[in-house]
């Protein structure tokens, strides 16, 4: 189903409601009303076969009965009619429905059962469906109201998409009096068809809507929608209440890491990867909203603070080092503006303090001010009631002051009761946010530059490692089907050691004992002193089953020990089955124990843990997530995360830890779990880091048979190495094909320094004079899900060099079906073959993903790119007032 399948239901321009009724007090009575709301000029049907007429209006016994199929369907009968009327839906031709019925499977197996007859009935049409058991969706642009809420909300640019519809009553019932505008207010219900992520992409992609606010209980498509998540939050900001945090999600607790990574963590983990934010109650969510509503997104976090209140100046100063902001500092001559008229004994710091007895002129002086100090990303004004000015005058004599002339976010805290209230309400009129507690106005305020923060890092270049990375597939995929094959989903020490130097993870040697000669053996072979560990398929936690011994120095020892631990171990588990034990040397110079694994989880796929390990994991639970794949900069970013990380830097006496080793190991832990569905949990505990190297001193894997294929238990698409090539042009350069990475920043910055004015303008149709950080982090940091961007090295006597020769580059749209193209060849190397190579590779990765329709917008004067055009299959059209041509392709079409 094509996503643009939901214009028939934003853009409606006929709208039929199935379950209309005139009976005042009822839910078809409220739909009858609200969508003959004046404000919709598109035409409005009724069914229901009691009535002849409804408002005026005639009414139909069925859908059938009108003579051109309608837009939008709105069903507001009983679940148990809808199969029928979806049908019908779907035979007259209808684009679009709103399920307003509820009873689905909220209830139980009749309600999944019913769920499952409209999604067939509706899949034979391409029929979407909102709903069921929503409110409906209310859309600003054609004045439609296809809910049952008795107010329209206000014109605006936020989207707002719920998934329960008390909660959007309640935020479009404080939205009225805070003043906030919405263009899209959608109660998605139980997503049985358009989800999160369709609407992410639908609305995100409207230009008129400045910020996306959400509701949020699960997720249906975890992979749609972080691809929808990260290519929209890079434009506009995305604001998610997800609830259910104290739910308790399915643990595995088989592993440290399975009992460590609970279901609230990961949505945590998947949303700052995606570049949403977070918030944690609806105060807040309603907060971000009339933030995103009235005001632009801080450049920083230094916020000014005035008052007329020391009080509230403590408390506004307490909830900024709570939230990790700063307090902007003044400078002199700020200080010096201030002293001409503020009171002697005024703060002459921030807060500025202009004291209980302020009047209007003295608050409009300070905020004009204000408004022209440097150095400032915020401003909060705090208005306690006195005596010599009332909260109305303040309001009225700063609030168009403020709203003029702002070069950041303002918020006017105006505490207390009624009087306060009604400077709140003038401040509200004319768009400036407005607060009761100075808390309040500081956490939104903090969630706006978490935004910020996102966006900056999202455009930070991650460097490469000194090597490249090889890893031998073969023998891990033998691995784990050998065990698989003799039905075991838990890889013994030794098995699970095995398939991480498969991936280059450096291990401890561990050699397996049955008898206490063996252990003698192997021991005076490696050397004391040695560690004895328990060999069990069923024992997990061999610290928990006695079934450790560290640091053994002598025959004597090992003996005892190997006798020690499996009493031991058959008094933990008599049922256990104890193949004896493993031998291995002992570490010595250990500075810090750590873990490494993962976990996968139904919905988003394995995640990466990292964080301090050893037998106290569980206890300490200093820990981070992330979710493969994973860069040099990510495995940075989930180190820092951890309390042990600022320890692994060096403190005082403790020498710091190679951390550039301990990215590679993440990084090669995240491709091992990318390349191989099969593995559920993996656990490195401990990860020994001594001074000169970091090596896995234990290990354990489980897997499980998958009918998964490829990289679809993933939720961000890896690095698609299938797409590399080396070849010959037509022309005879050698050169080597890739996908694009984020490494590449550097070298695509190089590539565009080293071009033409020509070659700039031929690309960007504009005369662009540099790359921006946004764009080179867009060019390089690519959903290979949605996008892909083909690059062209040279070959130089076999050899790969790391110079980008070329660029090509699609760019999806969110349906799937249609993408644009867009290809620069350096100056140097024009007409080589180059940009035709690349562009055939282009249209094969088009065509395999699916997309029916390519094109992109070429110069006139860029004769060589036309003709390339040509040559490959596409036709080429222009429109009189257009400064460039179209080249556009239908590849069903294209050999």
């Amino acid at each position: 189903m094509s996503l643009y399948n939901l214009d028939k239901i934003f853009k409606a321009q006929s709208i039929v409601l199935v379950g209309a009724s005139e009976r005042p007090g009822t839910i078809g009575n409220q739909l009858v009303r609200n969508l003959l709301n004046p404000a919709f000029k598109g035409h409005t049907f009724f069914v229901n076969p009691r009535y002849h007429s409804i408002c005026g209006h005639k009414c139909y016994t069925s859908i059938k009965q009108i003579a051109r199929p309608p837009d939008l369907a709105v069903i507001a009968v009983p679940i148990a009619s809808v199969p029928a009327i979806i049908r019908e839906c779907v035979e007259t031709g209808v684009g679009g429905a709103v399920i307003i019925s509820a009873g689905g499977k909220e209830t139980g197996q009749e309600g999944q059962k019913i769920e499952l007859m409209i999604k067939e009935e509706a899949e034979k049409g391409g029929l979407r469906i909102i709903g069921p058991n929503c409110m409906g969706i209310i859309c600003a642009e054609i004045g439609l109201n296809a809910t049952f809420v008795r107010q329209d909300p206000l014109p605006g640019k936020l989207a707002f998409i719920s998934q329960s519809g008390a909660i959007c009553s309640s935020v479009l019932d404080l939205s009225l009096e805070e003043k906030i505008g919405f263009r899209y207010f959608i109660s998605i219900g139980s997503m049985l068809d358009v989800d999160f992520g369709d609407l992410i992409n639908y609305v995100g992609n409207d230009p008129d809507v400045s910020s996306i606010i959400m509701y949020m209980e699960c997720i249906s498509n975890a992979r749609k929608f972080m691809s929808a998540t990260r290519a929209v939050s890079r434009i506009k900001p995305i604001i998610v209440l997800k609830a259910g945090k104290s739910k308790a999600g399915a643990i595995a607790v088989s592993s440290h890491t399975g009992a460590l990574a609970g279901e609230d963590s990961i949505y945590e983990v998947a949303f700052e990867r995606a570049g949403a934010v977070r918030v944690d109650t609806i105060e807040e969510l309603f907060d971000c909203a009339e933030l995103m509503a009235k005001t632009t997104v801080p450049l920083g976090k230094r916020l000014l603070i005035v008052t007329n209140g020391g009080g509230p100046g403590v408390m506004a100063t307490d909830a900024i080092a709570l939230y990790g902001m700063e307090l902007a500092t003044l400078d002199s001559s700020t200080v010096s503006k201030l002293d001409q008229f503020l009171p002697p004994v005024w703060s002459r710091a921030n807060p500025i303090d202009i004291i209980g007895d302020a009047t209007v002129e003295r608050w409009r002086r300070t905020i004009e001010v204000c408004l022209d100090t440097r150095d400032v990303d915020g401003l909060i004004l705090i208005y306690v009631p006195q005596a010599l000015s009332r909260a109305k005058g303040v309001a009225k004599s700063i609030a168009d002051l403020v709203k003029d002339k702002t070069r950041f976010p303002v918020f006017a805290v105006w505490m207390g009761g009624k009087e306060a209230a009604i400077g709140r309400k003038i401040f509200n009129q004319v768009g400036i946010p407005t607060y009761d507690t100075p808390e309040r106005a500081v956490s939104a305020f903090r969630y706006m530059y978490c935004y910020v923060r996102n966006q900056q890092m999202s455009q930070e270049i991650p460097t490469r490692l000194k090597n490249d990375l090889i890893f031998e597939r073969d023998e891990a995929l033998q691995i784990i089907t050998s065990s698989l094959n003799k039905g075991s989903s838990l890889l013994s020490e030794i098995e699970s050691k095995a398939l991480l130097g498969c991936y280059g993870i450096p291990v401890a040697s561990t050699h397996a004992a049955e008898t206490v000669g063996e252990a003698l053996q192997i021991a005076k072979g490696v050397g004391y002193p040695v560690v004895l560990k328990v060999l069990s398929p069923d024992i997990t936690h061999k610290s928990d089953a006695g079934g450790v011994r560290l640091n053994l120095q002598s025959d004597e020892e090992v003996e005892e020990a190997f006798e020690a631990i499996v009493t031991s171990a058959r008094r933990y588990n008599p049922r256990a089955e104890i193949r004896g034990v493993t031998v291995q040397p002992m570490l010595t110079d250990v500075s810090y124990e750590l873990i490494i694994g993962s976990k996968q989880d139904p919905l988003f796929g394995p995640v990466i843990l990292f964080g301090t390990g050893g037998v106290m994991a569980e206890i300490w639970k200093d820990h981070a997530l992330g979710l493969p794949p994973l860069n040099r900069l990510l495995a940075r970013r989930l180190m820092e995360k951890t309390r042990v990380y600022q320890a692994l830097r060096g403190y005082r006496n403790m020498p710091p830890a190679d951390l550039e080793s301990l990215e590679e190991i993440l990084i090669r832990v995240s491709q091992l779990v990318t390349d191989f569905a099969e593995i559920t949990e993996l656990d490195i505990n401990p990860l020994i880091v001594t001074r000169h190297q970091c090596i896995a001193a234990d290990a354990r894997v489980i897997v499980k048979a998958t009918t998964v294929s490829g990289h679809q238990h993933l939720v961000i698409s890896p690095y698609p190495e299938q797409y590399e090539m080396e070849t010959t042009t037509a022309r005879g350069v050698r050169i080597f094909i890739r996908p694009i990475k984020p490494e590449d920043a550097p070298a695509l910055i190089e590539l565009f320094n080293n071009l033409s004015f020509r070659s700039i303008y031929y690309r960007f149709l504009s005369p662009l004079k540099s790359l921006s950080p946004q764009l080179v982090a867009r060019f390089t940091q690519i959903d290979y899900d949605r996008d892909m961007a083909l690059v062209a090295l040279p070959v130089k006597d076999g050899k790969v060099m790391e110079k980008l020769l070329a660029v090509s580059r699609l760019m999806g749209d969110p349906d799937g079906e249609t993408a644009e193209f867009a290809v620069v060849v350096a100056d140097p190397w024009q007409g080589k073959g180059i940009g035709s190579a690349l562009m055939e590779n282009l249209i094969r990765i088009a065509k395999e993903r699916g997309v029916r329709y390519l094109w992109g917008h070429v110069l006139p004067e860029n004769t060589q790119m036309l003709a390339l055009g040509r040559k490959l299959g596409f036709k080429a059209s222009w429109r009189p007032g257009d400064y460039y041509t179209k080249l556009e392709a239908n590849l069903k079409e294209m050999l």
